[in-house]
């Protein structure tokens, strides 16, 4: 039997995502209420510009006093679709005060202030979801969370962010530098006018923490995550990853150690072979590889930004949310039992690819090996280029230490024969 009383809902924020969710609620409202068991309404709208036209959204539901909406009492949903810290943080905990529980979009926050707003739901009895935080449309948290809740992750290595992969395909695909790149990422509306949080990975850093802390059930904050931007990616990087079967790719990885008795979350460029199932992600496409012990080697493909995608995430979460509602339950909140120490990078352990513009006269090669034997970094190739004087050494490593091999850059640097390191990059997947 369906409930014939609705269940309110209040969006917070209606631009390209909340006009969506507000959108779908109108035209899927049948299906919905089938689904959920009970009719949804949109109960209000908070914006920041009441003025502007928002096709399907009545008038008379748009308020720029947010907080007054949520303090209503009969709110049974709130959908966070502002982002930032604030007032959104604020505005969710007092979602929860008044009885509402909260479906969130919300990367920043969530990485940030994650287990205090799962303590604050938890305390009032209410819901917490933020499917669309990570990947958009690709069902990911739900997986972590539910699906693999009886597995052990051991290791989540993803492209999260579509800027910054449209730009990296396009460097590899056409030969294109990185300005370059960007100026037509920016024409077709996938970078901002200031594309700092995608180019230096704060937003492929956010959504790092929110995995690790669900897949190894511990609390992981962005502060917590090592992040290195893609702005120093050049072409000749990708002509050498090419010469190697390999290509770039700006990475979200999070791991469990070996002896699984710490973790560690960690963005930045890498190359990986051409046959790893993310070399063949294109354009401004997401997808995330999770490794477990029992179900193996798993992948999650799709667009992970953009109004319709992202909606289609908060829709799924509203519907799992008012579910939860109507049957008097919750669903899954925060699990962070295991509470395993976040190692520093430099324990991170994998093999670099390292550029070196040298002298080109005899014995330069020797003396850089020994700089890395000194340091205990095992070299597995070498290519070196030569002309009138000046050389490149293309170097790549077996397995070490990030910190023996920042000690081996440094050491390297201050060699007479070495005129510069021109690049250093992580080489992943193999």
């Amino acid at each position: 039997m369906m409930r014939t009383r609705p269940l309110k809902v209040a969006l917070l924020g209606c631009g390209v995502v909340g006009s969506e969710v507000a959108r779908i609620m109108t035209t899927h409202a049948d299906d919905l209420a089938a689904r959920i068991g009970a009719p949804v309404e949109l109960a209000g709208v908070a914006v920041r510009r009441p003025g502007k036209v928002r096709e399907g959204v009545p008038a008379e539901l748009v308020t720029t006093d947010a907080t007054a909406l949520v303090k209503r009492g009969d709110i049974d949903v709130v959908v966070e679709v502002i982002g930032g810290i604030e007032p959104a943080r604020t505005l969710i905990t007092t979602a929860f005060e008044h009885g509402a529980s909260v479906v969130s979009a919300n990367k920043a926050l969530l990485a940030q202030d994650g287990a205090a707003l799962h303590a604050a739901a938890e305390a009032h009895g209410k819901d917490l979801y933020y499917e669309a935080a990570v990947a958009g449309a690709i069902p990911l948290i739900r997986p972590l969370r539910e699906s693999l809740a009886g597995d052990k992750v051991n290791r989540v290595l993803g492209i999260v962010n579509g800027t910054t992969n449209f730009i990296l395909d396009k460097m590899d695909t056409t030969g294109a530098g990185y300005q370059e790149a960007l100026d037509e990422a920016t024409a077709l509306g996938y970078a901002e006018a200031d594309p700092t949080a995608d180019v230096e990975g704060f937003d492929a850093a956010a959504k790092a923490a929110i995995l690790a802390g669900i897949a190894f059930h511990t609390r992981v904050r962005l502060d917590d995550v090592h992040r290195e931007g893609m702005t120093e990616v050049t072409a000749a990087d990708f002509a050498s990853a090419k010469q190697m079967g390999r290509t770039i790719k700006l990475l979200a990885i999070c791991e469990r150690a070996e002896d699984g008795g710490s973790v560690t979350a960690r963005v930045h460029p890498a190359m990986i072979p051409l046959t790893h199932p993310l070399a063949s992600v294109r354009g401004a496409y997401n997808a995330v590889f999770v490794e477990s012990d029992a179900a193996g080697q798993l992948m999650f493909y799709g667009p992970g930004a953009g109004g319709s995608p992202t909606a289609s995430a908060v829709l799924g979460d509203l519907v799992a949310v008012c579910r939860n509602r109507l049957s008097g339950t919750t669903g899954p909140g925060e699990s962070a039992y295991a509470a395993l120490p976040v190692s520093p990078m430099g324990d991170v352990v994998t093999r670099y690819h390292i550029s070196l513009d040298v002298a080109d006269k005899p014995g330069v090669l020797a003396q850089v090996a020994t700089v890395f034997a000194e340091h205990g970094v095992s070299i597995d190739t070498v290519r070196q280029q030569g002309k009138d004087g000046e050389a490149s050494l293309v170097i790549v490593t077996h397995r070490a230490s990030d910190a023996a091999l920042g000690g081996t850059v440094e050491a390297l640097r201050k060699l007479d024969t070495v005129r510069g390191v021109a690049s250093i990059m992580r080489v992943e997947g193999e």
